[in-house]
């Protein structure tokens, strides 16, 4: 027997079973979310609370890649659109102005592969969905501290907690605090002087969007940037110092920096999806707005493409990126629509509104009449096998769009499916 292929064997086993750990319902051991332990014990019974809807019960086992292999080499470029499902998407906008660009592939297991867009080079202010470029950029930048070993990233994103400070405020999304040992829970909008491991900041960047959350997981990648295999055990006093004692404009340049290198693997260009400004006043306190920010639905299907793919950093990352952004709390938006209850979706969304004086017409959230952007990015995984990607974005002046890509999000899913009756 050549027992060093067996102990390889029993390595790699080892490292299978402790990327298998069921997530993100089951993820507390792994990951040291803390919500996650809340959502455990609802599910197990152990305490009382809602549950996540049937498409938010997924597995480990269960989120996988859909772009491995040869299928995925395919798309190396975004493809030709595919003429009946082109028509059917143009169809659906025939009462909806030009403000809207979509991208859409269909990537169904076993069946052709095919795309469709209206005007997907447009470009417009990305808002949280812009926080897609910082996880990529997070996570590029960790893996270079641990290039060989996936294991030691997940210990240094559970084990390593970082101070809110000036960087997260302010925000009006609150974000979830649970105690295991007490069972207290409750929600509140960040404050300077909370803490949170890395794990759980990227976490309240993706499943609640917050801004403050944002900023911090930013201002960490610049770290790892910076600091590299010190980072582990930098303290908060020499990274404060650092980035005070750094000339503003070189640190908007780093911060640009780190977002650009992490997105030009995947052919995303500057003027098709860039960052230039924090996520909240505190972040700009401490590093200038550059360049503007902007965003296209072409960019972010390459970035989904990629996740597929498994090549935002490697397999596992692309695994862990996309576990970030399985919806196991309250869907909004384009994912509420009903046609998605059984569907496992991996969604971000993001707004930015601005109003200026017009007569006859007071302004209100989500209805700005200078700028009104509302993005949706998703990829839909029905239980009969329909799989798809769409990214949506829109600028409708004086106007909520959510009842709109609600809408949208329940005719584009029809038109997907009645491909696969056919």
């Amino acid at each position: 027997m050549n027992y060093r292929i067996v102990f390889i064997m029993v390595i790699l086993v080892f490292l299978s079973l402790a990327l298998t750990t069921n997530y993100p319902i089951d993820g507390y051991t792994t990951t040291g979310i803390r919500r996650l332990d809340r959502l455990e014990k609802i599910f197990k019974g152990e305490i009382k609370g809602r549950l996540p809807i049937k498409g938010a019960l997924k597995s480990i086992e269960e989120i996988q890649l859909n772009l491995l292999g040869a299928r995925g080499d395919s798309l190396q470029k975004l493809p030709k659109p595919d003429p009946g499902l082109q028509k059917a998407l143009e169809k659906l906008f025939p009462r909806l102005d030009e403000s809207y660009s979509v991208s859409l592939l269909d990537i169904t297991p076993d069946k052709p592969i095919a795309y469709a867009h209206r005007q997907h080079h447009r470009g417009f202010q990305p808002g949280s969905v812009g926080k897609l470029a910082v996880i990529t950029a997070f996570m590029t930048e960790l893996s270079k501290i641990y290039p060989y070993c996936f294991v030691a990233r997940q210990e240094l994103l559970r084990d390593k907690v970082v101070r809110a400070g000036r960087w997260a405020i302010y925000d009006e999304h609150t974000v979830p605090f649970w105690n295991p040992g007490t069972s207290k829970y409750f929600r509140r909008q960040v404050q300077e002087r909370d803490t949170f491991s890395l794990y759980e900041w990227a976490d309240h960047m993706m499943s609640v969007s917050n801004n403050g959350a944002a900023s911090v997981v930013w201002r960490e990648a610049i770290l790892m940037r910076t600091f590299v295999k010190e980072y582990p055990k930098l303290t908060e006093e020499r990274a404060d110092s650092f980035f005070l004692n750094t000339a503003k404009r070189d640190l908007a340049e780093l911060a640009i920096t780190v977002i650009r290198e992490s997105l030009c693997p995947m052919e995303i260009m500057p003027e098709e999806w860039r960052l230039g400004t924090f996520f909240t006043r505190g972040g700009e306190f401490f590093i200038p707005r550059k360049g503007g920010s902007i965003g296209s639905p072409a960019a972010l299907m390459k970035w989904m493409i990629a996740l597929e793919r498994g090549l935002i950093v490697d397999l596992p990352t692309s695994l862990e990126i996309k576990r970030l952004l399985y919806m196991t709390g309250r869907r909004i938006r384009y994912a509420s629509n009903k046609s998605l209850v059984d569907a496992a979706v991996y969604f971000k969304s993001g707004s930015l509104y601005s109003c200026r004086p017009e007569q006859g017409y007071s302004c209100g959230k989500y209805r700005g009449n200078s700028k009104n952007y509302m993005n949706s990015v998703a990829i839909v995984e029905h239980p009969d096998g329909v799989t798809y990607m769409i990214a949506l974005m829109s600028n409708v002046l004086r106007k909520n769009s959510n009842i709109d890509h609600n809408m949208l999000a329940g005719n584009i899913d029809r038109i997907v499916k009645a491909r696969h009756l056919e």
